[in-house]
């Protein structure tokens, strides 16, 4: 006997998911890599906002290859910066796709905030994203002050993978670690997996085939973080999930392992969300109180004392 996937009640995430859908055609799983980045951008540019009142916006290059953007609110009260990795299964996604979300993540922290265009599979399959992220951070840390990694999604898997990479290395500097509905590695078939295999805007056949085309080695703690053999000496971290999301037991399992190795860690489950909610800040309770959590929690790790 088949089971349907539960679905979320809240009328803001309905009507957001519905908004969603209407940029992708019924086909579009046979879409081509073009089609699909073509569709997210518009989907993106639809959700964009105007940016917070006296926000600075300057493009620039790390290492004179990796794009970056940096925001810089009209007020920055702390030398802390935070670092954005954007979601988009590793495939989709740009500096443009998540600009007001960062801009206003860094205007609620009062830091600045860098955000990165890391290579694209199936162009360039793994490690090149991470070591795109992997070089701002360095870039970073080589700056005047700590860091806060952010990531959603695929940024998420990319912000913890370079998180672990630097306490595997001994490098210090990163003050938390912020992970927004991420996917870390989990089993595929068990869980959350299961349960919500065909959830509202993302389901565990589009989860394979990211993972596919990421084309990441099997068991590797940097692309699949979650299976590390050791989270203790991880910097604190803030850890949410959406409840109607195949990649949901990855963030709980993530917090319950970082929680075990002794890491101060936070843990919250959306309960009306699911993935890819932070558009939806504007149109849903719901996503509009997970947001401002999440504004929280980076505000707090960036004014932490050093």
């Amino acid at each position: 006997m088949t089971h349907a996937t539960p679905s979320p009640s809240e009328p803001g995430i309905l009507a957001f998911h519905t908004r969603c859908e209407a940029f992708y055609p019924a086909d579009a799983v046979a879409a081509t890599i073009g089609e699909q980045r073509g569709w997210y951008d518009a989907l993106c540019a639809a959700f964009d906002a105007p940016l917070p009142d006296g926000m600075t916006v300057a493009d620039g290059l790390v290492a004179g290859r990796v794009p970056i953007r940096r925001y810089r609110p009209a007020e920055v009260t702390t030398a802390t910066r935070l670092f954005y990795i954007h979601g988009g299964g590793f495939v989709v996604g740009s500096l443009d796709s998540h600009h007001s979300i960062s801009a206003e993540i860094a205007a609620a922290a009062g830091a600045e905030l860098v955000s990165v265009d890391y290579r694209l599979s199936p162009e360039h399959v793994w490690p090149a994203a991470f070591e795109d992220c992997r070089e701002v951070l360095a870039y970073l840390l080589r700056g005047a002050g700590p860091v806060v990694v952010i990531g959603d999604s695929a940024g998420g898997n990319l912000a913890a993978g370079i998180t672990l990479a630097a306490r595997d290395e001994g490098v210090a500097g990163i003050a938390g670690q912020v992970l927004i509905y991420p996917g870390l590695g989990g089993d595929l078939v068990s869980g959350s997996y299961r349960e919500m295999a065909k959830a509202p805007g993302l389901s565990t056949e589009d989860v394979a085939y990211y993972r596919r085309v990421y084309a990441a080695p099997d068991g590797h703690p940097h692309a699949y973080p979650l299976l590390a053999a050791d989270f203790a000496g991880l910097p604190p971290a803030y850890v949410t999930a959406a409840r109607f999301d195949p990649l949901r037991d990855d963030s709980r399992h993530y917090a319950g392992r970082l929680a075990a190795a002794g890491v101060e860690v936070t843990f919250r489950e959306e309960p009306q969300m699911i993935h890819a909610w932070l558009r939806a800040r504007r149109m849903s309770d719901g996503a509009r109180e997970g947001f401002a959590r999440i504004c929280a929690a980076v505000r707090d790790f960036a004014h932490r004392e050093a």
